[in-house]
Formats: C-alpha cells, sequence, structure tokens
C-alpha cells in the first residue's frame, strides 16, 4: 500500500446522517425564489399585515372592556377615592368602549384587507399569466 492511502481517512454517513446534512445545507445556501413561490408568498401576505392590526385591536378592546367590568363589579372602585359612588358608570362607559374597540376589529381586517390586495394585485396578475403561458 501507498504510504498515502494509509494516512488517508475515509468515513461514509448512513442515510439518517446524510438526510440531515442536506438539511443543515440547504439553511445555509443561497437559492432563488421560482415564480410560483412568489405568489403564494404574495397571497400570503394580503391578508398578513390585516391580520395583524385586528388581532391587536381586538386583545386591545378586550382588556378595556375587562377593566370596565371589573371597575364596575368589584372593589376596584375604591382607587377613585371620594368619587367612588360613580365607579359603576365609569366602568359601564369603559366597557362600552371597549365593546366597541373589538368589535371594530373585523372591519380594520377587511378594510386593509381590500386595501392590500388592490396593492398587489398588479403584481399578483402578472406572475400568474406568466406561470399560466
Amino acid at each position: 500500500m501507498d504510504n498515502k492511502e494509509q494516512n488517508e481517512f475515509r468515513y461514509t454517513y448512513s442515510a439518517r446522517e446524510r438526510e440531515e446534512l442536506e438539511k443543515i445545507r440547504e439553511k445555509y445556501t443561497v437559492r432563488e425564489e421560482s415564480k410560483m413561490e412568489r405568489l403564494r408568498r404574495l397571497d400570503r401576505s394580503v391578508t398578513q399585515k390585516g391580520m395583524i392590526l385586528s388581532i391587536c385591536i381586538g386583545i386591545l378592546g378586550a382588556l378595556i372592556m375587562g377593566f370596565g367590568m371589573s371597575l364596575a363589579m368589584t372593589e376596584l372602585s375604591a382607587i377613585l377615592g371620594d368619587n367612588s359612588q360613580y365607579a359603576m358608570l365609569i366602568g359601564i362607559i369603559i366597557g362600552v368602549f371597549g365593546m366597541i374597540l373589538a368589535t371594530i376589529a373585523y372591519p380594520i381586517y377587511q378594510l386593509v384587507t381590500r386595501a392590500e390586495r388592490a396593492r398587489i394585485a398588479p403584481e399578483i396578475l402578472r406572475l400568474t399569466d406568466e406561470l399560466m403561458k
């Protein structure tokens, strides 16, 4: 045997290890986005902004409504001091404001989604035309 061959070390990976190696390698390789992938990404992004905004508004409205209910129904009214007799009225007003805020979350979602669709529509139509040819 040759001296070079004796000093050489070879190792073969099992199928499972090779699959794991390929997955790790795939994370670090730069690849171009295909037209179909771009179309899917654009389609998903249409609803994403409206969804995030409406969820935030809905949660905020629910929290404000809960605070109003707590003020109206519990001993939390003691923080108002001398005006604690108005706690139920103030709690109801705050609760109604929270309900209104939570109620407008869905119309805001629809409004933002419509605006995003109008903004992205030309690009989506262009990509679908290219893919359908």
